[in-house]
C-alpha cells in the first residue's frame, strides 16, 4: 500500500480523483450529537460501517446512560476532552483524547459513559456490523490509551493496518479506520487494501478537498471501487476514513441491535434483556437509576 504525502502548497486546490463521491450529507443534529449514518440509510451503503455519530458536548452535557447492544461492535474515538466509560463486562475508567474504546457487543452487552473533566469533548462513535461467527458470541471490550494507537505518515490507525503500522484491535472482517491530519496545502493519497471496495470519509476540522469538491462538517461516501482516493487540506484539516470489504448480509434491525438475520436478532435481544435484569437486580456499576430494560417485543 502506497501513501503519497506532499507538504508544499498547491495553486489549484481542486483534487481530481477517479474515485467519485456517491453520496454526502451533514446528517441530522440532536443537541450535542450529529447523526451522520444510521443502519436504515447510508449504513446500508457502507456496511459493515452501519452507524456514525459525531459528538460535540460541553461539560455538564447529558451523560450516556447505561444502554444495550448486540450484533455490533461500537468504537468511540474522542478527539478532544476525556470520556468516562463503564460496561457490563466489568471494565470502567477514563479515556483521554486520542484513545480508543472498542466494545464488541457480540450476543449482548450494556455500557454507558459521559464527559470526564472540564474540557469540551469532541469525537466519533462508530458501529460495525459483526459477521455471523461473532454476532451472538461473547462480549468483550478493549480500551487503548493514545500511546498505544500507532501512526503511519499523517494517519493514526484506529482499526486495521496502514503502511507498516497495525492496530492492536483485531477484527475478523478486514477493515481500516483511520484518523488523518493534513496541514494546509498538504496532499495525501489513500490506496485501499485489496478487496476494500467500501470507503467513506467524515470531516472533523477544516476543509477537505477530494473528488473535485470540498467537504466540511459532513460525511461523504465514495463509489464502490478498489481505486485510490486523493485528498488535500484547505487549512489544517482532520478527518476520519473507513474502508472495508462489503458486509454481504442483509441488516436485521432492532432498536439497540443490528444482526444478519431475524433469528440472530431475537437471540441478541433476549440476551440483552437477561443482562439488563441482572444489572437491575445486582446494581452492577451502581448505575441502576440510569437503567431501562427493554421490554420483550415478542
Amino acid at each position: 500500500m502506497n501513501a503519497i504525502v506532499e507538504g508544499t502548497s498547491f495553486f489549484n486546490r481542486n483534487i481530481v480523483s477517479k474515485r467519485r463521491i456517491r453520496d454526502r450529507t451533514q446528517g441530522s443534529n440532536h443537541g450535542g450529537l450529529t447523526r451522520l449514518v444510521s443502519p436504515s440509510d447510508l449504513g446500508n451503503l457502507i456496511k459493515p460501517f452501519v452507524f456514525l455519530d459525531y459528538f460535540d458536548v460541553a461539560r455538564g452535557g447529558s451523560p450516556m446512560n447505561m444502554h444495550p447492544h448486540s450484533g455490533i461492535a461500537t468504537m468511540t474515538v474522542p478527539l478532544s476532552g476525556k470520556t468516562e466509560y463503564h460496561d457490563s463486562t466489568g471494565k470502567q475508567g477514563i479515556l483521554p483524547a486520542g484513545g480508543v474504546e472498542w466494545m464488541s457487543a457480540g450476543g449482548g452487552v450494556w455500557h454507558g459513559g459521559g464527559i470526564a473533566g472540564n474540557e469540551r469533548m469532541k469525537g466519533y462513535q462508530l458501529w460495525v456490523a459483526l459477521p455471523p461467527e461473532d454476532e451472538n458470541g461473547p462480549a468483550y471490550s478493549r480500551y487503548l490509551p493514545p500511546e498505544q494507537v500507532p501512526s503511519s505518515g499523517p494517519a493514526r490507525i484506529i482499526l486495521g493496518r496502514y503502511g507498516q503500522a497495525e492496530s492492536l484491535i483485531r477484527t475478523r472482517t478486514p477493515m481500516n479506520y483511520l484518523h488523518v491530519s493534513l496541514k494546509d496545502g498538504e496532499r495525501w493519497r489513500y490506496q485501499p487494501p485489496a478487496g476494500h471496495t467500501v470507503a467513506w470519509v467524515a470531516t472533523h476540522r477544516g476543509k477537505l478537498r477530494t473528488a473535485n469538491c470540498t467537504l466540511q462538517n459532513e460525511i461523504a461516501v465514495f463509489e464502490e471501487s478498489s481505486q485510490a482516493i486523493d485528498f488535500g487540506g484547505d487549512g489544517d484539516t482532520e478527518f476520519v476514513l473507513g474502508s472495508s470489504i462489503r458486509h454481504p448480509h442483509e441488516l436485521a434491525l432492532g432498536y439497540y441491535s443490528v444482526h444478519t438475520s431475524p433469528a440472530a436478532l431475537a437471540r441478541g435481544e433476549a440476551e440483552i434483556r437477561r443482562i439488563g435484569r441482572q444489572i437491575e437486580s445486582e446494581n452492577i456499576l451502581n448505575r441502576k437509576r440510569h437503567l431501562r430494560v427493554p421490554e420483550d417485543s415478542a
